[in-house]
C-alpha cells in the first residue's frame, strides 16, 4: 500500500492589519498585505499537504483566501462560533490572537473541514453589488420611516432630496446587475429558472444567489439548514419546548420572506399548503416559515435540474418535483 501523508493544518487568526500563523507548533505574525501573503504562500508550498484554517471575519480574510486559492493551497473558512465552541469544549476560555491561531490548527486536526470552494469573479461582483443594494434599500427605508412624523419644512425638503438620491443609486446598482447578467450566461439562466417560480422576483433571486451560491448543489435538509429554516428541537426530560428556527444565513431568510408572502397568495400549490396549515391551527408566522422552507427547497431543486439539463450525458437520480411546481 502507498503510504499517505496526513495534512498539516495551519491555523491563521485574521485581523485587519496582521495575521497570526500557527504551523507545526510554531507561531509567527505577518502583515495582512499582498507582499507578506505572497511570502506565506511560498512557505506553505514547501510543506507537504498544508491546509490552512481561518475564520470568517467580515471580509478581512478575503485577501488571504484568494492568495491561497491562487497558489492552490487548500483553505477552509469556518464559522467563528464553531471554533469558539471547540475551544470551550476543551476548557479553554482565554482568547488572544496566538491562542486563536493554535485553536484553529487544532480544529483542523480534529474535524478536518472541507476546503472552501473558490469564488468566481462573477460571484464576487454579484456579492458586492447585492451588499451595496441592500444597504441602500435599508437606508431608504429608514429615511422614509423617520420622515412620516417630520413637520420641519427644511428637514422635509432635505429628506426628499435624500430619498431621490437613494432611488437614483438603487437604479444605478440595478443597471449594473442587469449588465452582469448579460455578461454571464450561467447567472442569467439560473435567475430565469428561479423567476419562473410564482412568487419569486428578480430581486429575490439575486439576493438568494448572492448569499447562497451553493443552491442547486445541496440536499433538501442541507438547503434548509444553511438558510436557518430547519427547526431546532428543544427537549429535556419532561420538558418539551417549542421548535424554533435560527442560525444559518439570515439574509437568505430576509430575501425569502416577501417571496413567501407573495407565493402564499399567488402560487397555487404553496397557497393551498399555507391555508391548510392555518386551518390546522398553526400560527400564521409558523405557516409562512414553512412556506419559506418549501420555496427554498424547490428553488434548490430547480437549479439542480437546470444543472442536469446542461449535462445530459450524466445520469441523475429521480427527484420529487411536486413541491410547488407551477
Amino acid at each position: 500500500m502507498t503510504p499517505t501523508t496526513a495534512p498539516v493544518h495551519v491555523g491563521v487568526d485574521v485581523a485587519k492589519a496582521t495575521l497570526q500563523v500557527h504551523c507545526q507548533g510554531k507561531q509567527t505574525e505577518i502583515k495582512n498585505d499582498p507582499d507578506d501573503l505572497a511570502k506565506l504562500c511560498e512557505q506553505l508550498k514547501a510543506i507537504a499537504q498544508s491546509h490552512v484554517v481561518c475564520e470568517a471575519t467580515g471580509g478581512y480574510e478575503r485577501a488571504l483566501v484568494r492568495a491561497l486559492q491562487k497558489a492552490q493551497i487548500p483553505v477552509s473558512v469556518i464559522n467563528p462560533a464553531h471554533a469558539r465552541a471547540a475551544a470551550h469544549a476543551q476548557g479553554k476560555r482565554a482568547k488572544t490572537d496566538r491562542i486563536d491561531a493554535a485553536m484553529l490548527s487544532d480544529f483542523g486536526d480534529r474535524f478536518e473541514p472541507e476546503p472552501t470552494p473558490e469564488t468566481t469573479d462573477t460571484q464576487r461582483q454579484l456579492n458586492a453589488l447585492i451588499q451595496w443594494l441592500k444597504q441602500l434599500i435599508d437606508a431608504q427605508t429608514v429615511a422614509k420611516t423617520q420622515g412620516e412624523h417630520n413637520d420641519n419644512s427644511f428637514v422635509a425638503k432635505q429628506r426628499r432630496a435624500l430619498l431621490r438620491h437613494y432611488q437614483s443609486q438603487i437604479k444605478k446598482v440595478e443597471a449594473q446587475l442587469k449588465a452582469l447578467q448579460t455578461q454571464d450566461a450561467a447567472l442569467r439562466q439560473r435567475m430565469e429558472r428561479l423567476e419562473s417560480i410564482e412568487g419569486v422576483g428578480t430581486r429575490t433571486s439575486l439576493l438568494v444567489l448572492a448569499d447562497m451560491p451553493e443552491l442547486g448543489q445541496l440536499k433538501r435538509h442541507q438547503a434548509a439548514a444553511l438558510a436557518g429554516l430547519a427547526p431546532w428541537t428543544r427537549e429535556s426530560g419532561t420538558m418539551k419546548g417549542k421548535c424554533r428556527i435560527g442560525g444559518g444565513r439570515p439574509r437568505v431568510r430576509t430575501a425569502l420572506y416577501m417571496a413567501a408572502v407573495s407565493a402564499s397568495r399567488c402560487n397555487p400549490v404553496l397557497s393551498e399548503f399555507y391555508k391548510r396549515l392555518v386551518a390546522k391551527g398553526k400560527p400564521r408566522k409558523v405557516a409562512l416559515t414553512a412556506v419559506m422552507r418549501k420555496l427554498l427547497i424547490y428553488m434548490n431543486l430547480s437549479l439542480k435540474n437546470l444543472a442536469a439539463e446542461s449535462a445530459p450525458a450524466e445520469i441523475t437520480p429521480k427527484t420529487d418535483e411536486k413541491c410547488c411546481k407551477n
